[in-house]
């Protein structure tokens, strides 16, 4: 490596590159040009990435030459100052400088010809201050990168900070054709460059400064080795070859120092920073004259004009004006560029202004740029990956583009695109990849925007949610909080000593309802701190340095305040106080109905698993794998079995030893309503007798002895009701000798038969699938009933209709007439099963329906986007509309059957 005191440098190359014609000469024959002031200046207020300036003046104001006219609107913005003095008469929509062609909030200031100025300051102790206040001074002079994107200076700077720099490199290289301004800005403010980069290199302290520079600015670079051998400066010069586009900055830097900048990363993260020699001068400018950013060197070139040349014009000029100085021929004017002819962008209008990173006015004629060839289909010849400078694969991002597969074109690595169009140049088929490329970075961005719209709607919605959530509790803790402090006066009366305890007994729910909001803040807190850290993390990526600060900050106080809530719920008291023997004997229960629960839960969740297991073994018969897994489930569902029977037991046995008087209680309620039962059904039967005897029915006798029971059996509740104790012991014996055998196999029986309904009911559903999915394939009638599958159905239907005529015969009398109501709601918990099957078959056949018009709609789309498919399309849809009336008519066929079940009920 060559030392530091050394004034070249060693060159290295990049992947790709293509030489077109430079066409540099036309715009150095004559000396640099300044135009006389236009009629007015057009400002936008956005000539930088970030945010637009802020305007400081109103309508009608006087401002001077060099006064702030716009201020800095966060972070990552800048200052704009008048160009001239003279009067604000308008702050209005314009045309503006824009690929888009849209217009942008514009200071209007209309020049009043003495062009006096302000009082200037300069920066005259700039080494002996810190370099903080130096990069708050470039701001306030409004000073950006000048090269390119127009990145505010003093952000860059500061960017680098956060890695010790190896290289900083001033990109002199100026590679498109046609253009000239930074040659000529070198040429004629040599000195002034060469101090601006000692300044800006007094601010980074980078390890080596090295200038790189294009071979074809022979003049350029001997008037910069005359000033740095004069200086004994340390600056090195590295001469590159001519090659587009090596003044692309990962290109020059990989040129100069033989590194190649990661994917996603910018030059700070490996320690070197780039800026562009107008960006040097500027900064000169600002420190040593006290001169902000109000013109710069633009290059007027083309064969539409008859007097090409570099000029140094003030900001707002508008193009019209250029074009008018350097004597432009509208006859031959075809297309006006604003840039070069590689990365440059039409200008649909000349009212167009200059901006701050306005390099070049191309005004050129038809012949030297003709309108492009027609677009034609891809030939694959690679020519676009040899000559890519980022050593991407331009094809295959162009067949991700044009079929939307965003994530793909990402994973390409689409952002590396410098979109210098070397790739489009040598393209034989006249592709403009480059646009493609431009259309669907855009994409990707609008939908990043919007996932972060999204992103934070969903926060603000949980916020609010888990907000309600915790006033709901907290308000429950209290009322409930009140409930246990007001107790009732009997209680007060009959129970003296624990009226002591009740203080501690109120408190506890209340240090418990304390500890629960605490852990809800908490919750909610971590939360919250997960979002600003996914920002956080996306800002930092996308170098969004305004976001970045504020939500640091935001982090911080976040995590501030979880470890206090945090800390707080750790000094809480114990929710557990001490109480007397007997209320914890009161209090017990409690585990053991959380026990019963959770073993409850167990229960279900493994018999879902098992569910679903047993339907894919279904499926696959021969999954040994499967097997062993539903084995395994089958031993945890009994183990779990056990144990909710056994915490069952526990719990009823502990509840009837606690609670005899509230199950005395019950059975007294439950007396009563037989009662009032038995009594109902005496009028019933003898409403019954006594239209039988008007009829003189001959069931009359029967009827009969039915009043009779049912009048014995209302007697007996009477007396019953009257002496409650001993009615309860003789129900107990009865429900002993009732309950001892039958329950059990009844209960046995109606689970069989249930278990045998499910394997009917699926077996005609797989048998219906199977018969569709044939008559979807196109087989005939023959070959489906050739199949095994139509005597499947057969078989399952006649098994499903015997089980449900089964189930549907009434049990056998025990109970006496009067029960006639218990019979009756089980033979409507009966009938309710099958309704509730038809139910579900009609929501299948509307789901169905659903579907099949939705892929008819889906195979017109294909068939209208590609007609050369059109027979297989067309089949597709004449399928589809066959299943779809199928399923249309056994839908109506199933709504009638519901209808029909619904008015016999």
């Amino acid at each position: 490596m060559p030392t530091v005191n050394m004034q070249t440098a060693n060159i290295f190359s990049f992947h790709g590159g293509i030489h077109p014609p430079e066409n540099k000469t036309q715009s150095l024959q004559l000396p640099l040009g300044r135009p006389r002031l236009p009629n007015e200046l057009i400002l936008p207020l956005g000539q930088h990435i970030g945010q637009s300036s802020r305007p400081l003046v109103k309508v009608g104001d006087k401002v001077l030459k060099g006064e702030t006219i716009a201020i800095n609107n966060g972070f990552l913005s800048s200052f704009l100052h008048a160009p001239t003095s003279g009067t604000i008469t308008a702050i209005e929509e314009r045309l503006i400088a824009h690929p888009s062609g849209l217009s942008d909030l514009c200071i209007i200031l209309t020049p009043d010809g003495s062009d006096t100025w302000t009082k200037l300051e300069p920066l005259s102790h700039w080494q002996d201050i810190s370099k903080t206040d130096v990069l708050a001074y470039l701001s306030e002079m409004g000073i950006i990168g000048m090269g390119g994107a127009g990145f505010p200076t003093q952000v860059k700077l500061q960017g680098a900070y956060k890695n010790p720099l190896t290289h900083f490199i001033i990109n002199a290289a100026e590679c498109e054709p046609y253009i000239t301004a930074d040659d000529m800005l070198i040429r004629e403010k040599t000195l002034e460059l060469v101090l601006g980069i000692e300044i800006l290199q007094h601010l980074v302290q980078a390890d080596h400064v090295v200038i790189g520079i294009e071979d074809n600015k022979p003049t350029a670079i001997a008037a910069l080795r005359t000033v740095l051998n004069k200086r004994k400066s340390k600056i090195q010069i590295a001469v590159v070859p001519t090659k587009y586009p090596s003044g692309g900055e990962k290109q020059l830097i990989q040129l100069l120092t033989g590194k190649e900048v990661p994917s996603g990363q910018y030059p700070a993260d490996i320690g070197i920073l780039c800026q562009n020699v107008g960006t040097c001068v500027a900064v000169h400018d600002a420190i040593t004259l006290g001169k902000p950013l109000i013109s710069r060197f633009t290059t007027l070139t083309g064969d539409a004009l008859k007097n090409p040349q570099n000029v140094e014009v003030l900001l707002g000029t508008p193009v019209a004006h250029l074009l008018d100085y350097a004597e432009s021929e509208p006859k031959k004017l075809s297309r006006l560029i604003m840039g070069g002819p590689m990365m440059g962008y039409t200008l649909d209008s000349a009212a167009v202004p200059i901006v701050k990173t306005s390099n070049c006015i191309l005004a050129a004629s038809k012949k030297e740029l003709p309108p492009p060839a027609p677009e034609q289909a891809c030939i694959r010849c690679g020519m676009c990956e040899q000559a890519c400078p980022a050593s991407l694969l331009p094809q295959q991002l162009l067949w991700f583009s044009k079929s939307q597969e965003f994530e793909k074109a990402e994973h390409h690595n689409l952002f590396d695109c410098i979109e210098c169009g070397a790739c489009s140049y040598v393209c034989p088929s006249s592709i403009p990849l480059v646009q493609y490329y431009r259309h669907t970075k855009s994409s990707i961005r609008e939908a990043r925007e919007a996932t972060v719209k999204s992103d934070l709607a969903k926060q603000r919605f949980e916020a609010r949610k888990a907000r309600q959530d915790a006033e709901a509790a907290e308000k429950e803790a209290k009322r409930l909080a009140r409930q246990k402090a007001t107790p009732s006066k009997t209680t007060d009366e009959k129970k003296s000593a624990p009226i002591k305890t009740a203080p501690t007994a109120a408190a506890a729910p209340a240090t418990t309802d304390e500890s629960k909001k605490l852990k809800v803040d908490i919750a909610i807190g971590k939360s919250k701190l997960k979002k600003l850290e996914k920002q956080l993390l996306e800002a930092q990526e996308n170098e969004h340095v305004e976001d970045i600060n504020s939500l640091q900050l935001q982090v911080t106080d976040q995590e501030k305040a979880i470890a206090l809530l945090e800390e707080q719920l750790t000094q809480m008291p114990s929710a557990t106080p001490a109480a007397p023997a007997v209320n914890t004997a009161k209090a017990s229960p409690a585990p053991a109905n959380d026990e019963l629960k959770k073993a409850k839960v167990d229960v279900a969740l493994i018999g879902v698993k098992l569910k679903k297991l047993q339907k894919q073994l279904i499926e696959t018969p021969d999954d040994q794998e499967l097997k062993d897994k539903i084995n395994a489930f089958e031993t945890d569902l009994k183990a779990a079995q056990d144990t909710v029977s056994r915490l069952s037991a526990t719990t009823e046995s502990h509840t009837a030893a606690s609670e005899p008087k509230a199950a005395a209680s019950d059975e007294l309620k439950k007396l009563k309503i037989d009662a009032a039962i038995a009594k109902a059904a005496v009028k019933k039967v003898e409403k019954a007798l006594k239209k039988a005897e008007e009829i003189n029915a001959p069931e009359i006798e029967a009827i009969r002895q039915q009043l009779k029971e049912a009048q014995q059996r209302a007697d007996d509740l009477e007396k019953a009701l009257a002496n409650p104790e001993a009615a309860s012991q003789n129900a107990e014996e009865q429900t002993k000798k009732a309950d001892a055998a039958p329950n059990n196999v009844d209960a046995d029986a109606a689970k069989k038969r249930k278990i045998d309904l499910a394997i009917a009911k699926a077996g005609i559903k797989k048998a219906e699938k199977n018969i569709q999915l044939l008559q979807e394939q196109g087989k005939d009638e023959a070959e489906i009933n050739a199949s095994e599958w139509p005597s499947k159905l057969k078989e399952a239907q006649e098994k499903l209709a015997a089980l449900e005529a089964e189930e549907s015969t009434p049990a056998t009398a025990v109970s006496a007439p009067v029960e006639k109501t218990a019979d009756t709601v089980a033979q409507s918990e009966v009938k309710a099963e099958p309704e509730m099957d038809l139910a579900t078959q009609i929501k299948k056949e509307k789901i169905a329906v659903a579907l099949a018009k939705a892929q008819i709609n889906k195979l017109n789309k294909r068939l209208e986007s590609t007609p050369e498919d059109a027979d297989s399309i067309n089949q597709e849809i004449n399928a589809t509309q066959q299943r779809l009336q199928r399923a249309e008519a056994l839908l109506k066929k199933l709504i009638h059957s519901q209808t029909n079940m619904q008015e016999n009920r």
